[in-house]
Protein backbone atom coordinates (compact mmCIF):
# COMPACT_ATOMS: atom_id res chain seq x y z
CA UNK A 1 0.00 0.00 0.00
CA UNK A 2 2.99 2.72 1.20
CA UNK A 3 4.39 2.06 -2.68
CA UNK A 4 0.99 2.78 -4.09
CA UNK A 5 0.52 5.97 -1.94
CA UNK A 6 4.05 6.89 -3.10
CA UNK A 7 3.16 6.85 -6.58
CA UNK A 8 0.30 8.91 -6.47
CA UNK A 9 2.70 11.23 -4.45
CA UNK A 10 4.92 11.29 -7.62
CA UNK A 11 2.25 11.21 -9.54
CA UNK A 12 0.19 14.47 -8.04
CA UNK A 13 4.12 16.43 -7.91
CA UNK A 14 4.96 15.41 -11.73
CA UNK A 15 1.12 17.14 -12.19
CA UNK A 16 1.86 20.09 -10.47
CA UNK A 17 5.77 20.75 -12.26
CA UNK A 18 4.20 19.90 -15.30
CA UNK A 19 1.19 22.68 -15.45
CA UNK A 20 3.65 25.11 -13.68
CA UNK A 21 6.16 24.78 -16.22
CA UNK A 22 3.27 25.16 -18.93
CA UNK A 23 0.71 27.98 -19.95
CA UNK A 24 -1.56 28.20 -17.39
CA UNK A 25 0.62 28.18 -14.28
CA UNK A 26 -2.39 29.44 -12.22
CA UNK A 27 -4.10 26.41 -12.57
CA UNK A 28 -2.05 24.61 -10.70
CA UNK A 29 -1.19 26.73 -7.94
CA UNK A 30 -5.00 27.26 -7.47
CA UNK A 31 -5.03 23.28 -7.10
CA UNK A 32 -2.61 23.26 -4.80
CA UNK A 33 -3.74 26.35 -2.40
CA UNK A 34 -7.63 24.34 -2.68
CA UNK A 35 -5.44 21.35 -1.15
CA UNK A 36 -3.61 22.68 1.35
CA UNK A 37 -6.18 24.66 2.93
CA UNK A 38 -8.40 21.01 2.71
CA UNK A 39 -5.79 18.27 4.02
CA UNK A 40 -3.92 20.69 6.66
CA UNK A 41 -8.19 21.47 7.98
CA UNK A 42 -8.33 17.55 8.41
CA UNK A 43 -5.04 17.41 10.03
CA UNK A 44 -6.14 19.91 12.57
CA UNK A 45 -9.99 19.11 13.29
CA UNK A 46 -8.74 15.42 13.37
CA UNK A 47 -6.15 16.35 15.80
CA UNK A 48 -8.80 18.46 18.04
CA UNK A 49 -10.94 15.36 18.32
CA UNK A 50 -8.63 14.33 21.39
CA UNK A 51 -8.06 17.01 22.60
CA UNK A 52 -11.77 17.54 22.88
CA UNK A 53 -12.04 14.15 24.49
CA UNK A 54 -9.19 15.20 27.04
CA UNK A 55 -11.04 18.67 27.91
CA UNK A 56 -14.47 16.48 28.47
CA UNK A 57 -13.45 13.96 29.99
CA UNK A 58 -14.99 11.60 28.31
CA UNK A 59 -13.80 8.07 28.38
CA UNK A 60 -16.12 6.60 25.71
CA UNK A 61 -13.93 7.34 22.86
CA UNK A 62 -10.36 6.24 24.40
CA UNK A 63 -9.35 4.20 20.87
CA UNK A 64 -10.67 7.03 18.75
CA UNK A 65 -8.78 9.30 20.71
CA UNK A 66 -5.17 7.34 20.47
CA UNK A 67 -6.06 7.24 16.29
CA UNK A 68 -7.09 11.16 16.02
CA UNK A 69 -3.30 11.78 17.60
CA UNK A 70 -1.71 10.50 14.28
CA UNK A 71 -2.89 12.97 12.35
CA UNK A 72 -0.58 15.09 14.01
CA UNK A 73 2.17 13.62 11.79
CA UNK A 74 1.16 15.92 9.16
CA UNK A 75 1.54 18.84 10.98
CA UNK A 76 5.30 19.25 9.81
CA UNK A 77 4.31 18.45 6.16
CA UNK A 78 1.25 21.12 6.29
CA UNK A 79 3.86 24.10 7.63
CA UNK A 80 5.98 23.39 5.12
CA UNK A 81 3.59 23.29 1.84
CA UNK A 82 2.44 26.78 3.80
CA UNK A 83 5.68 28.36 2.98
CA UNK A 84 6.02 26.65 -0.18
CA UNK A 85 2.93 28.77 -0.60
CA UNK A 86 4.79 32.17 -1.23
CA UNK A 87 6.64 30.81 -4.62
CA UNK A 88 3.57 31.27 -6.21
CA UNK A 89 2.19 34.41 -4.64
CA UNK A 90 1.47 35.99 -8.31
CA UNK A 91 -1.58 33.54 -8.93
CA UNK A 92 -3.04 33.05 -5.51
CA UNK A 93 -3.62 36.63 -4.75
CA UNK A 94 -5.50 38.87 -7.14
CA UNK A 95 -5.29 41.48 -4.99
CA UNK A 96 -1.52 41.73 -4.96
CA UNK A 97 -1.10 44.21 -7.89
CA UNK A 98 -4.58 45.89 -7.47
CA UNK A 99 -6.27 48.32 -5.06
CA UNK A 100 -7.13 46.59 -1.24
CA UNK A 101 -9.48 49.59 -1.35
CA UNK A 102 -7.59 50.89 1.47
CA UNK A 103 -6.30 47.37 3.36
CA UNK A 104 -2.92 47.97 1.88
CA UNK A 105 -1.25 47.67 5.80
CA UNK A 106 -3.26 44.42 6.41
CA UNK A 107 -3.30 42.83 2.55
CA UNK A 108 0.51 43.03 2.20
CA UNK A 109 2.69 39.72 1.99
CA UNK A 110 5.43 40.12 4.26
CA UNK A 111 2.93 40.87 6.97
CA UNK A 112 0.13 38.57 5.69
CA UNK A 113 2.91 35.65 5.34
CA UNK A 114 4.64 36.66 8.35
CA UNK A 115 1.24 36.39 10.74
CA UNK A 116 0.45 33.21 9.02
CA UNK A 117 3.56 31.30 9.56
CA UNK A 118 3.98 32.75 13.03
CA UNK A 119 0.23 31.16 13.54
CA UNK A 120 0.65 27.81 12.34
CA UNK A 121 3.63 27.25 13.71
CA UNK A 122 1.68 28.51 17.39
CA UNK A 123 -1.38 25.80 16.55
CA UNK A 124 1.40 22.83 15.34
CA UNK A 125 3.70 23.72 17.97
CA UNK A 126 1.07 23.37 20.92
CA UNK A 127 -0.38 20.30 19.18
CA UNK A 128 2.42 18.41 19.47
CA UNK A 129 3.30 19.98 22.99
CA UNK A 130 -0.11 18.30 23.77
CA UNK A 131 0.60 15.12 22.21
CA UNK A 132 4.32 15.01 24.10
CA UNK A 133 2.70 15.01 27.25
CA UNK A 134 -0.22 13.21 26.58
CA UNK A 135 1.73 10.22 25.16
CA UNK A 136 4.49 10.92 28.45
CA UNK A 137 1.13 10.55 30.73
CA UNK A 138 -0.37 7.44 28.82
CA UNK A 139 2.60 5.52 28.98
CA UNK A 140 3.59 6.42 32.66
CA UNK A 141 0.05 5.44 33.51
CA UNK A 142 -1.33 3.26 31.35
CA UNK A 143 -4.24 2.37 33.34
CA UNK A 144 -5.67 5.72 33.40
CA UNK A 145 -8.49 5.92 30.73
CA UNK A 146 -9.35 8.81 28.26
CA UNK A 147 -9.64 11.99 30.11
CA UNK A 148 -9.23 10.21 33.92
CA UNK A 149 -7.78 12.87 36.29
CA UNK A 150 -7.36 10.04 38.87
CA UNK A 151 -4.02 8.76 40.04
CA UNK A 152 -3.16 5.15 41.56
CA UNK A 153 -2.49 5.65 45.03
CA UNK A 154 0.37 2.60 44.85
CA UNK A 155 2.54 4.74 42.94
CA UNK A 156 5.49 6.16 45.12
CA UNK A 157 5.62 10.04 45.66
CA UNK A 158 7.71 10.93 43.19
CA UNK A 159 6.39 9.13 40.28
CA UNK A 160 3.13 10.51 41.50
CA UNK A 161 4.46 13.81 40.70
CA UNK A 162 5.28 13.21 37.59
CA UNK A 163 2.20 11.94 36.38
CA UNK A 164 0.78 14.76 37.99
CA UNK A 165 3.19 17.52 36.13
CA UNK A 166 2.23 15.78 33.06
CA UNK A 167 -1.33 16.16 33.72
CA UNK A 168 -1.27 19.40 34.12
CA UNK A 169 0.58 20.42 31.24
CA UNK A 170 -1.42 18.03 29.06
CA UNK A 171 -4.67 19.88 30.27
CA UNK A 172 -3.10 23.33 29.83
CA UNK A 173 -2.07 22.49 26.41
CA UNK A 174 -5.28 21.20 25.30
CA UNK A 175 -7.00 24.37 26.07
CA UNK A 176 -4.59 26.31 24.43
CA UNK A 177 -4.68 24.80 21.26
CA UNK A 178 -8.81 24.79 21.11
CA UNK A 179 -7.81 28.79 21.78
CA UNK A 180 -5.19 28.52 18.82
CA UNK A 181 -7.33 26.47 16.27
CA UNK A 182 -10.19 28.95 16.85
CA UNK A 183 -7.88 31.60 16.55
CA UNK A 184 -5.59 30.70 13.62
CA UNK A 185 -8.30 28.78 11.18
CA UNK A 186 -9.79 32.22 11.71
CA UNK A 187 -6.74 34.41 10.54
CA UNK A 188 -5.68 31.73 8.12
CA UNK A 189 -9.28 31.93 6.30
CA UNK A 190 -9.36 35.78 6.18
CA UNK A 191 -5.90 35.61 4.69
CA UNK A 192 -6.34 32.83 1.79
CA UNK A 193 -9.99 32.55 1.47
CA UNK A 194 -11.83 35.84 2.32
CA UNK A 195 -8.60 38.26 0.79
CA UNK A 196 -9.41 36.95 -2.38
CA UNK A 197 -12.32 39.53 -2.86
CA UNK A 198 -11.38 42.94 -0.84
CA UNK A 199 -14.21 44.23 -0.79
CA UNK A 200 -16.40 41.03 1.12
CA UNK A 201 -16.05 40.95 5.04
CA UNK A 202 -17.72 38.25 7.01
CA UNK A 203 -17.32 37.88 10.61
CA UNK A 204 -18.68 34.84 10.68
CA UNK A 205 -16.80 33.38 7.95
CA UNK A 206 -13.89 32.60 10.34
CA UNK A 207 -16.07 30.08 12.72
CA UNK A 208 -17.51 28.76 9.39
CA UNK A 209 -14.39 27.40 8.87
CA UNK A 210 -12.98 25.83 11.95
CA UNK A 211 -16.64 24.48 12.22
CA UNK A 212 -15.97 22.54 8.78
CA UNK A 213 -12.72 21.66 9.46
CA UNK A 214 -13.72 19.73 12.47
CA UNK A 215 -16.16 18.46 10.12
CA UNK A 216 -13.93 17.04 7.91
CA UNK A 217 -11.31 15.91 10.58
CA UNK A 218 -13.83 13.72 11.70
CA UNK A 219 -14.92 12.02 8.65
CA UNK A 220 -11.04 11.60 8.03
CA UNK A 221 -10.83 10.26 11.68
CA UNK A 222 -14.17 8.04 11.10
CA UNK A 223 -12.21 6.74 7.46
CA UNK A 224 -8.69 6.02 9.49
CA UNK A 225 -10.76 4.20 12.58
CA UNK A 226 -12.97 1.97 10.23
CA UNK A 227 -9.74 0.99 7.89
CA UNK A 228 -8.06 -0.25 11.41
CA UNK A 229 -11.38 -1.85 12.54
CA UNK A 230 -11.68 -3.44 9.27
CA UNK A 231 -8.26 -4.68 9.38
CA UNK A 232 -7.91 -6.06 13.24
CA UNK A 233 -11.73 -6.54 14.21
CA UNK A 234 -12.20 -7.02 17.32
CA UNK A 235 -8.84 -7.30 18.05
CA UNK A 236 -8.59 -3.35 17.59
CA UNK A 237 -10.79 -2.57 20.87
CA UNK A 238 -13.06 -1.02 18.88
CA UNK A 239 -16.32 -1.39 19.38
CA UNK A 240 -19.98 -0.58 17.22
CA UNK A 241 -21.17 1.88 19.87
CA UNK A 242 -17.49 4.03 19.98
CA UNK A 243 -18.47 4.11 15.68
CA UNK A 244 -22.39 5.22 16.72
CA UNK A 245 -21.18 7.76 19.02
CA UNK A 246 -18.77 9.57 16.23
CA UNK A 247 -21.16 9.13 13.63
CA UNK A 248 -23.51 10.94 15.92
CA UNK A 249 -20.64 13.80 16.83
CA UNK A 250 -20.19 13.79 13.06
CA UNK A 251 -23.87 13.95 12.27
CA UNK A 252 -24.11 16.77 14.67
CA UNK A 253 -21.01 19.12 13.12
CA UNK A 254 -22.65 18.95 9.81
CA UNK A 255 -25.75 20.17 11.00
CA UNK A 256 -23.94 23.35 13.04
CA UNK A 257 -21.66 23.54 9.49
CA UNK A 258 -24.77 24.06 7.82
CA UNK A 259 -26.20 26.21 10.45
CA UNK A 260 -23.43 28.49 10.08
CA UNK A 261 -23.74 28.50 6.53
CA UNK A 262 -27.77 29.53 6.44
CA UNK A 263 -26.35 32.60 9.63
CA UNK A 264 -24.10 33.76 7.02
CA UNK A 265 -26.08 33.60 4.12
CA UNK A 266 -28.97 35.43 6.08
CA UNK A 267 -27.13 38.57 7.41
CA UNK A 268 -26.13 38.83 4.28
CA UNK A 269 -28.83 38.50 2.54
CA UNK A 270 -31.12 40.91 4.71
CA UNK A 271 -28.20 43.66 4.98
CA UNK A 272 -28.42 43.95 1.37
CA UNK A 273 -25.27 45.72 0.87
CA UNK A 274 -23.70 45.34 -2.82
CA UNK A 275 -20.29 44.43 -1.45
CA UNK A 276 -21.60 41.20 0.36
CA UNK A 277 -24.24 40.21 -2.23
CA UNK A 278 -22.21 40.09 -4.97
CA UNK A 279 -20.21 36.99 -3.43
CA UNK A 280 -23.27 34.76 -2.58
CA UNK A 281 -24.78 35.79 -5.70
CA UNK A 282 -21.72 35.18 -7.82
CA UNK A 283 -21.26 31.64 -6.08
CA UNK A 284 -24.90 30.86 -5.47
CA UNK A 285 -27.06 32.45 -8.81
CA UNK A 286 -24.69 32.80 -11.87
CA UNK A 287 -23.78 29.95 -13.94
CA UNK A 288 -21.44 28.01 -13.74
CA UNK A 289 -20.96 28.17 -9.87
CA UNK A 290 -24.60 27.86 -9.06
CA UNK A 291 -24.32 24.21 -10.09
CA UNK A 292 -21.14 23.61 -8.21
CA UNK A 293 -23.23 25.35 -4.99
CA UNK A 294 -25.97 22.95 -5.45
CA UNK A 295 -23.76 20.31 -5.47
CA UNK A 296 -21.65 20.88 -2.48
CA UNK A 297 -24.91 21.44 -0.58
CA UNK A 298 -25.97 18.20 -1.99
CA UNK A 299 -23.25 16.14 -0.87
CA UNK A 300 -21.85 17.55 2.19
CA UNK A 301 -25.22 17.93 3.89
CA UNK A 302 -28.30 16.77 2.35
CA UNK A 303 -26.58 13.49 1.89
CA UNK A 304 -25.42 12.63 5.25
CA UNK A 305 -28.40 14.37 6.89
CA UNK A 306 -30.52 11.74 5.28
CA UNK A 307 -28.67 8.78 6.02
CA UNK A 308 -27.19 9.36 9.28
CA UNK A 309 -30.72 9.46 10.64
CA UNK A 310 -30.95 5.34 10.45
CA UNK A 311 -29.40 4.33 13.49
CA UNK A 312 -27.94 1.33 12.42
CA UNK A 313 -25.74 2.86 9.04
CA UNK A 314 -23.26 4.04 11.67
CA UNK A 315 -21.61 1.22 12.89
CA UNK A 316 -21.03 0.26 9.60
CA UNK A 317 -17.59 0.18 8.61
CA UNK A 318 -17.65 0.10 4.75
CA UNK A 319 -20.72 2.60 4.48
CA UNK A 320 -19.40 4.68 7.07
CA UNK A 321 -16.24 5.22 4.94
CA UNK A 322 -18.13 5.50 1.28
CA UNK A 323 -20.27 8.23 3.20
CA UNK A 324 -17.64 10.04 4.85
CA UNK A 325 -15.56 9.84 1.62
CA UNK A 326 -18.81 11.68 -0.33
CA UNK A 327 -18.59 14.56 2.26
CA UNK A 328 -14.69 14.63 1.61
CA UNK A 329 -14.93 15.20 -2.21
CA UNK A 330 -18.31 17.59 -1.13
CA UNK A 331 -15.78 19.59 1.33
CA UNK A 332 -12.92 20.03 -1.78
CA UNK A 333 -15.65 21.33 -3.92
CA UNK A 334 -16.77 23.81 -1.51
CA UNK A 335 -13.02 25.05 -1.50
CA UNK A 336 -13.45 25.56 -5.16
CA UNK A 337 -16.53 27.21 -5.00
CA UNK A 338 -15.35 29.94 -2.37
CA UNK A 339 -11.79 30.68 -4.48
CA UNK A 340 -12.32 30.00 -8.23
CA UNK A 341 -14.87 32.70 -8.82
CA UNK A 342 -12.42 35.08 -7.88
CA UNK A 343 -9.59 33.31 -9.61
CA UNK A 344 -11.29 32.68 -12.65
CA UNK A 345 -13.87 35.74 -13.11
CA UNK A 346 -13.79 35.08 -16.48
CA UNK A 347 -14.51 31.45 -16.30
CA UNK A 348 -17.57 29.81 -18.54
CA UNK A 349 -17.13 26.58 -16.86
CA UNK A 350 -16.17 24.63 -13.89
CA UNK A 351 -12.59 24.95 -13.82
CA UNK A 352 -11.80 21.31 -12.59
CA UNK A 353 -9.80 19.74 -14.44
CA UNK A 354 -7.70 15.67 -14.60
CA UNK A 355 -4.71 18.13 -13.06
CA UNK A 356 -6.64 19.08 -10.07
CA UNK A 357 -7.70 15.52 -9.40
CA UNK A 358 -4.08 14.08 -10.20
CA UNK A 359 -2.93 16.57 -7.57
CA UNK A 360 -5.45 15.88 -5.13
CA UNK A 361 -4.57 12.39 -5.06
CA UNK A 362 -0.88 13.49 -4.31
CA UNK A 363 -2.24 15.57 -1.33
CA UNK A 364 -4.32 12.42 -0.20
CA UNK A 365 -0.97 10.12 -0.53
CA UNK A 366 1.03 12.90 1.07
CA UNK A 367 -1.59 12.30 3.90
CA UNK A 368 -1.80 8.59 4.06
CA UNK A 369 1.69 8.51 4.12
CA UNK A 370 2.03 10.56 7.16
CA UNK A 371 -0.48 8.99 9.03
CA UNK A 372 1.16 5.48 7.96
CA UNK A 373 4.40 6.52 9.48
CA UNK A 374 2.71 8.39 12.92
CA UNK A 375 0.59 4.53 13.19
CA UNK A 376 4.19 2.29 12.27
CA UNK A 377 6.36 4.57 14.48
CA UNK A 378 4.28 4.95 17.66
CA UNK A 379 2.20 1.70 17.95
CA UNK A 380 0.64 3.19 21.07
CA UNK A 381 -1.36 5.60 18.67
CA UNK A 382 -2.99 1.85 17.58
CA UNK A 383 -6.36 0.88 19.43
CA UNK A 384 -5.21 -2.93 21.05
CA UNK A 385 -7.81 -4.74 23.27
CA UNK A 386 -5.04 -6.18 25.11
CA UNK A 387 -4.39 -3.31 26.35
CA UNK A 388 -7.88 -1.96 28.20
CA UNK A 389 -7.53 -2.73 31.75
CA UNK A 390 -10.17 -5.44 33.20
Amino acid sequence: MIRLFSAFALVGLGTFLFQIAGQHPEKAWQAYLVNFLLWSAVAQGGFLFSVVLHITKARWGKPLQSVAESFAAFFPLSFLLFLFLFLGKEHVFPWLNGDVHGRADWLNLPFLFGRDAAGLALLYGLGLAYLYNASRLKRSNPEASAGDTSLPQTRSVPDLKQLELYQKRTNVFAVLYIMAFAFVLTLVAFDLVMSMQPLWVSTLFGAYVFVKAFYIGLAALIILANLIYISRGSASGLTPSQFHDAGKLFFAFGLLWADFFYCQLLVIWYGNITEETSYIIQRTMISPWNTLAWTVFILSFVIPFLILLNKSVKTKPRFMIGLCSLVFVGIWLEHYLLLSPALNPNAHSIPISIADVLITLGFLALMAITLRFALARFPELIPVKQREVK
